[in-house]
């Protein structure tokens, strides 16, 4: 890809947890705990995600969806490009060896 609106292909898309951590919960002067006792989560289940070492769940993204008023889809969307792109990498190679059928 090429052009100055093309994403760098090696640059994995951002985890939803980074955008939590650095821009949503910074703007809405909010706690690791007050946004866990608001999303009606665990402190620890919400670090978890802000750490990046858990994804975004359906559930989770409604919760955050309806906390930022921007719904669950924006949340899943980032989370699915995020995860999608690690797997493509992760199993480059055993894709590689799968055949793409065609019907006849």
């Amino acid at each position: 890809m090429t052009g100055k609106n093309a994403r760098h292909v090696e640059r994995p898309p951002t985890h939803p947890g980074v955008i939590l951590r650095e821009e949503v919960l910074p703007s809405l002067e909010l706690s690791i705990a007050a946004a866990a006792n608001a999303l009606g989560v665990s402190r620890q289940m919400l670090h978890r995600v802000l750490a990046e070492r858990a994804a975004i769940s359906p559930e989770m993204a409604v919760r955050v969806g309806k906390l930022c008023g921007n719904g669950p889809r924006f949340w899943l969307a980032m989370q699915q490009a995020h995860d999608l792109w690690h797997a493509e990498r992760d199993l480059r190679d055993v894709v590689a060896a799968i055949p793409t059928m065609r019907a006849a």
